[in-house]
């Protein structure tokens, strides 16, 4: 059983080939951190026209590192939304031409299902039920899973995401893009407690997040500190650190109560904010002491990637989930609370 998937929703184009269940052939990634970098963030058109230009290519790379012909695969997995829909647009268009001329299935995919998917590629044996937090630039959801493909979503951002809290936040603070990571590397080296954050929407009658209200108060805590104290070497790292653990401090608050409340025995988290060393380090601790287990995938599988999606589509086969050829993309398509169905 041979699954090709094609990940294409933002400004990462990837491509895999999975072997079986989980074997991966080859998993393979073009970032256009380099071509959006001038501009702060994703610049759709640039991100669609890139995408054009790489796909075919890593295809043709992918099939060479599996050492697999298109004649041998079974199925196409491609991601169907959400997302920028003329990057959307790239992939399926693409899945879809293939899928016909091999005369194979084509394999819908919903991106969050691929990042929660991410989680089954190192921890094949997840406990249930589990509580998925997925958290990335576009996305903060909690999903309450009593088994593999059932998401309940019983929590989700009113506003920014937590990943485009950290883009934002290290924007003000001067920091290159993508924000994130660079806000991380920093917070390593400062001290948490010099500049410290509310923690923003905090309440036990619901497991919903707020973070634009943490934008603000760092905008207002910015323009009062005095220009010489900013220039000491320690006041990025500091504030960055203060910043950090409240965005970090929330998502763990939220989900830990979440999972007490649906008497979890697991948490998964996914998304590329899940490579955020201090969310890694505090949700396996939090979660270790309440008698649960954490599954969080390696750094490479938490952003998009090809893998999670070659996974997820195997769901899809198993269960027959078949795209027709007039399949569309959605940008805001919702996941379901079963497992994504036929289109």
């Amino acid at each position: 059983m041979i699954i090709l998937a094609i990940e294409s929703s933002c400004d990462e184009t990837a491509v895999a080939i999975l072997k079986d269940e989980r074997t991966i052939l080859a998993d393979l990634l073009s970032s256009q951190i380099d071509l959006h970098q001038a501009y702060g963030g994703v610049v759709p058109e640039l991100a669609c026209r890139r995408h054009i230009e790489t796909l075919g290519p890593l295809l043709n790379q992918a099939l060479a590192r599996a050492q697999v012909s298109l004649s041998e695969v079974d199925a196409i997995a491609v991601t169907v939304g959400p997302g920028l829909i003329g990057a959307l647009l790239v992939g399926v268009s693409f899945a879809k031409s293939l899928a016909y001329a091999l005369n194979i299935p084509l394999l819908p995919v919903h991106h969050l299902e691929g990042h929660i998917s991410a989680a089954f590629i190192e921890h094949p044996q997840i406990v249930f039920p589990a509580i998925a937090l997925v958290v990335s630039g576009g996305h903060t959801n909690l999903y309450a899973m009593s088994q593999r493909g059932d998401h309940r979503l019983i929590g989700q951002t009113v506003d920014d995401a937590a990943g485009e809290a950290f883009d934002k936040g290290a924007r003000l603070l001067g920091l290159a893009y993508p924000g994130g990571p660079m806000m991380d590397r920093l917070a390593k080296k400062g001290n948490a407690g010099k500049y410290p954050f509310p923690r923003p929407y905090r309440s036990k009658t619901h497991h919903n997040f707020s973070f634009s209200g943490l934008k603000t108060a760092l905008r207002q805590r910015l323009e009062k500190i005095p220009p010489e104290e900013k220039k000491s070497p320690a006041f990025l790292p500091d504030i960055a650190a203060g910043f950090q653990k409240a965005i970090v401090g929330s998502l763990v608050e939220k989900t830990l109560s979440a999972a007490e409340k649906e008497k979890a025995e697991s948490i998964i988290v996914c998304g590329g904010v899940a490579s955020n060393s201090l969310l890694r380090q505090n949700i396996e601790k939090e979660a270790g002491a309440h008698g649960m287990a954490s599954y969080i995938p390696s750094p490479p599988y938490c952003t998009d990637n090809g893998a999670m999606i070659a996974v997820a589509g195997l769901t899809q086969y198993e269960r027959k989930h078949y795209a027709p050829l007039h399949l569309k993309p959605s940008p805001n398509l919702r996941l379901p609370s079963a497992s994504f169905g036929r289109s």
